[in-house]
């Protein structure tokens, strides 16, 4: 990782790329932070099993956005030789990776029932999550258009076509959903390929990764970034990567673009629609008609922020802070999940519960309840107070965000 005082270079560089990225890494923190997970609005929360919410939407537009970053600065990458493309690829992968890891295992240590600080155990630590995923997928979709590439140089067909590499991207991403809808009903556990136990995914992380490894947020060790699922992850990548280069490579924003990416996005919905019914759309084990829906969604939603930005020049103050966020996307997302872990190791007593055993408040949740929890009692709707507490966490990493941009403080990964 590493820290520049120059907004990164390219030449196709366009800010409505920075914003939607930006605008997705917002979201990712207005719905990681409420107040409270007992007081939600409906579509701050995620589908319990098949289905789809705004939430839901969230983490796929950022796999889409990484995909159109990808789609600039792979052309400079591909003229490099083969050793050292395959080494900066595995060196990105495993950096984004070990940086996921470590953010599982932050901050390294906690408090017993002694009230001693003690080690965090390696023995529990969960293995995948958001950023292992993100390394998993880029990595995966930068190697396999690498590689085409370099297949098509070496019989001549090179970059033959200007929408070459897009129809690469296209028909590997096809080849990836439909190769795991298969998986999902040859490798099925039962009745139901896509249960929580019939899933195929949910046995191979318990047999590879370890039960104790896995995230247990639905009540048993089952990961929804696990293995399994993070193939068609890879598609989502690659989807961005075409959409991306469609955009870069054009001269101009116009309408005939902003057409085909509408006609395009509408395609992938109602595909998505009819899949369905054989697949149904599922974030937690990231099925293919997930996959195509979200793309879908992405991509008008891209196409609308091409048209405001690029073409309408919206004015920097609507967009300026979307932006700031784009740059140092994954700085400003590692921060966010770093911090309230850091805080929540200073606490205080907070009297004793029935059972006489000492209660403890840290920071956040004190700020929650002293301030944003009474603003919702007032309201008459505690779900506002919750979610008053999540953007405010969204309005302290946009300022810290923007601050950064102005001083030309770049992380880069």
């Amino acid at each position: 990782m590493s820290t520049t005082g120059t907004t990164p270079s390219a030449p196709s560089r366009l800010r409505a790329l920075d914003a939607f990225r930006g605008a997705t890494v917002a979201g990712m923190i207005l719905v990681n932070n409420p107040g409270t997970w007992k007081h939600l609005y409906p579509p701050l929360g995620h589908a319990d099993w098949h289905g789809l919410t705004p939430t839901d939407l969230v983490f796929p537009f950022f796999l889409f956005a990484v995909g159109n970053a990808l789609a600039i600065t792979l052309p400079a990458l591909l003229q490099q030789p083969a050793a050292q493309v395959a080494a900066k690829v595995a060196r990105r992968t495993a950096l984004i990776f070990l940086i996921g890891l470590l953010l599982n295992w932050s901050p390294f240590v906690r408090w017993d029932a002694a009230g001693e600080l003690v080690p965090r155990s390696l023995e529990t630590l969960r293995i995948m999550g958001v950023l292992q995923r993100i390394a998993l997928a880029w990595g995966a979709a930068a190697l396999l258009l690498w590689a085409a590439h370099a297949i098509g140089r070496r019989l001549g067909a090179g970059v033959a076509r200007p929408d070459a590499d897009v129809r690469v991207a296209v028909g590997a991403s096809a080849v990836l959903l439909l190769a795991y809808w298969a998986a999902c009903v040859a490798l099925a556990q039962g009745g139901d390929p896509y249960s929580l136990e019939g899933f195929f995914g949910t046995h191979l992380d318990r047999s590879v990764l370890g039960s104790a490894h896995l995230y247990r947020g639905e009540g048993v060790p089952f990961d929804p970034e696990g293995l399994g699922s993070t193939l068609p992850a890879v598609a989502q990548v690659l989807l961005g990567y075409a959409v991306g280069r469609l955009v870069v490579s054009q001269r101009a924003i116009d309408d005939a673009l902003l057409v085909r990416l509408f006609v395009g996005a509408c395609a992938l919905l109602a595909l998505a629609w009819l899949w369905h019914f054989a697949m149904p759309v599922n974030k937690k084990i990231w099925t293919s008609s997930y996959v195509l829906a979200t793309t879908g969604a992405a991509t008008a939603t891209l196409a609308l922020a091409l048209r405001g930005i690029e073409m309408r020049g919206a004015r920097a103050a609507w967009i300026g802070w979307m932006e700031a966020h784009g740059r140092n996307a994954l700085f400003i997302f590692v921060l966010s999940g770093f911090l309230p872990r850091v805080l929540a190791l200073f606490r205080w007593g907070d009297g004793a519960d029935a059972e006489g055993r000492p209660r403890w408040l840290t920071p956040l949740p004190w700020v929650y309840r002293t301030v944003f929890e009474p603003l919702g009692a007032m309201a008459g709707d505690p779900r506002l107070g919750s979610l008053g507490f999540a953007l405010a966490n969204v309005a302290l990493y946009t300022a810290l965000a923007v601050a950064m941009d102005r001083r030309r403080l770049y992380v880069k990964v």
